[in-house]
């Protein structure tokens, strides 16, 4: 059985096929996903399971080079952006890398959402509640 903190097979084997720069979206429960991309939903009820809380199990596996959010979310949910940025530096230490942070509109988030190796979508009810992660290397 796998020592790690991941246990859900699907996130596992979709981060273990990550390459460098590759993206995975850490989602709302509202965002639309393309057919072309691989769904991997977690959404139970409303709420359950929070976005940071997937957040805070998926950057544990995985090297983040940078993240890209909806400028949207600093006016619209000001809670979720701070805690996100809180994470982040975190990860930066945690990592000794810096992580770049992308701010684009929440329509260009949508359509960059086509080139992710899978959208986790979470029970988050809040706006803009959206996250890629692009994966960088530990080398």
């Amino acid at each position: 059985m796998k020592k790690g903190v991941l246990l859900h097979s699907d996130i596992s084997a979709v981060i273990s096929r990550l390459g460098h720069t590759d993206q995975i979206t850490i989602s709302d429960a509202g965002l639309p996903i393309p057919l072309s991309t691989q769904r991997i939903d977690l959404a139970l009820t409303q709420g359950i399971p929070d976005l940071m809380s997937v957040f805070d199990v998926v950057v544990q596996e995985v090297q983040v080079e940078a993240a890209i959010l909806a400028a949207e979310m600093i006016d619209h949910n000001p809670q979720i952006h701070e805690q996100i940025i809180k994470r982040i530096a975190e990860l930066e230490t945690k990592q000794g890398n810096a992580i770049a942070i992308e701010y684009v509109s929440h329509n260009i988030l949508k359509e960059k959402t086509e080139k992710s190796k899978a959208i986790i979508r979470t029970g988050e009810c809040s706006p803009y509640a959206n996250i890629l992660l692009c994966s960088g290397v530990t080398f």
